[in-house]
This record gives C-alpha cells, sequence and structure tokens, in this order.
C-alpha cells in the first residue's frame, strides 16, 4: 500500500513539472497557456516588438466615421476576400504632436490576422507637418504604399468569416524626418521597419469587425 502510495505521488509531482515546463514554453513563445478556441479561434497568438519606441509622445486622433472601440461603418468595408464593402477610406483628423515633427504616416494594421504576422490594410506616408488631417486626396508630395494584399491605399476590413473579432489599429505616427524616401511598392513591413527608428509621437484608434 505504501509503495502505491509513493508512486501516486512521484507521478503527481512529474505532471506537476510537465505543467511548469508547458507554462514556461507557452510564455516564452508569448502565448497564453490557457489560450484555445474559445479565445484565439485556434490559432494562438505570437509576441511581436511594437514598431514604436518608448520614448514616443502621445496625441490624439479622431474620426467622424469611426470611433475608438467602436465598428466601421459598412461603407468603410473591404470590396476584396469575399466582401463587398465600398471601402471607402476612414478620415482622420490629429493634433497635439510633438513640436519636432517633420511628417506623418498612417497605417492600418490587423493584429488578429491568422497570418503570424498580422496584416496592413493601409500605409501612407511623408504626409506635410503641416497637415492636420487625411480625407479622401492625399496632400502632395505623400505616398500611398502597398498593403499586404499588394494593393495600394486603403483597403477595409474584412476578416474571415465566423473568426473571431478582429482589431483594426488606425496609428497616425509624427517622425522626425520630412521624408522616408521609400517607394510606393516597398514592402509594408520594411516600411514599418525604416519608420521605427524616426517615431517621435503616435496617436491611434482601434476599431473592430467581424464577421
Amino acid at each position: 500500500m505504501k509503495r502505491h502510495l509513493k508512486a501516486g505521488t512521484a507521478l503527481l509531482a512529474t505532471a506537476a513539472v510537465a505543467t511548469t515546463v508547458g507554462t514556461s514554453a507557452a510564455s516564452a513563445l508569448g502565448r497564453s497557456p490557457a489560450s484555445g478556441p474559445a479565445q484565439d479561434g485556434g490559432y494562438g497568438y505570437t509576441r511581436v516588438r511594437a514598431g514604436v519606441p518608448d520614448s514616443a509622445a502621445r496625441f490624439t486622433v479622431t474620426s467622424p466615421d469611426v470611433r475608438d472601440g467602436g465598428t466601421f461603418p459598412a461603407g468603410a468595408w473591404a470590396d476584396a476576400f469575399g466582401c463587398t464593402g465600398a471601402n471607402r477610406q476612414v478620415r482622420l483628423s490629429w493634433s497635439g504632436a510633438p513640436r519636432d515633427t517633420r511628417s506623418y504616416a498612417v497605417t492600418m494594421f490587423d493584429p488578429d490576422a491568422p497570418t503570424g504576422s498580422g496584416f496592413w490594410h493601409w500605409l501612407v506616408w511623408d504626409i506635410p507637418a503641416t497637415t492636420p488631417s487625411l480625407g479622401d486626396t492625399l496632400p502632395d508630395g505623400a505616398v500611398a504604399g502597398t498593403d499586404d494584399a499588394g494593393r495600394t491605399g486603403y483597403l477595409g476590413p474584412c476578416p474571415p468569416a465566423g473568426d473571431v473579432p478582429h482589431r483594426y489599429e488606425i496609428t497616425v505616427y509624427a517622425l522626425d524626418v520630412p521624408s522616408l524616401q521609400l517607394a510606393a511598392s516597398t514592402p509594408a513591413a520594411v516600411t514599418a521597419f525604416t519608420m521605427s527608428g524616426h517615431v517621435v509621437g503616435r496617436a491611434r484608434l482601434t476599431a473592430t469587425a467581424r464577421r
């Protein structure tokens, strides 16, 4: 009987060690050990570094089309990937950027896309420092970049049908250079990497979409 109790205790101790190791491994990979279909659609999350330094100042961005924490209007949804929206670019206005801002950039990024690296929906850079908003027409000198779908300009949300709600981070970056000196065809990740060394401030609003 004592032998069986000792064996059972040893098995419990082994299970506890395995659980601890598994939890540590999951944390090292940037995933919550409790993540699963209920939380992430069955794909899990990996941790990536932010493209904005901690020292960057914060300023304000607003939109007449979408609010922070809200959802996208039907007209702003994509006209691709099975969605039939009007793909109408959301309008933005910002204020309170650092005085040393020499240009702005705008992006829209979906960190919940099941790609392993998110999905860039919209990139614009070389927006003059005197510009406080972005509407349907780009200001002189601004560059409309290429998104992860290979298209130029705005691409609205269109998450996979039946997937978890997707967050779309619309960010305005204040940069310390007047131009990034990048071609419009530059891959989105390269654009983000280039910007990261020049960000002196950022403003963000996040909206969600699900279908």
